[in-house]
C-alpha cells in the first residue's frame, strides 16, 4: 500500500508553541546540570560551556518531541481509519 499524502497537518502552531516551552525548560535544567562538569575556574567559560551543552541536548531533544509528536498522530490517524 503506497504512501499518500495526509491532508491534515501533523503540527500544529499550539503544538510548536507547547514545544518550545517545553524545550526552553529543558535547557535551563540541564544547563543547570552541566556548569558544575565544565572544568574552568572562569566564570565566563564556565557559562559558555555549560550553554552549548545544553543547546546541543536541547536540540536533540527538540527533534525528539518533534518526532514523538507526528509519529503519534499519524499512528491514530491510521487506528481511526481502521
Amino acid at each position: 500500500m503506497p504512501m499518500s499524502q495526509s491532508e491534515e497537518k501533523l503540527t500544529s502552531p499550539v503544538s510548536l508553541i507547547v514545544d518550545l516551552i517545553l524545550v526552553v525548560a529543558f535547557f535551563v535544567y540541564l544547563f543547570g546540570v552541566c556548569k558544575p562538569h565544565v572544568p574552568s575556574n572562569d566564570p565566563k567559560m564556565i557559562n559558555l560551556w555549560g550553554a552549548l551543552a545544553a543547546a546541543c541536548m536541547s536540540g536533540v531533544f527538540w527533534l525528539a518531541v518533534q518526532m514523538f509528536r507526528v509519529v503519534l498522530k499519524a499512528q491514530r490517524a491510521a487506528n481511526r481509519q481502521k
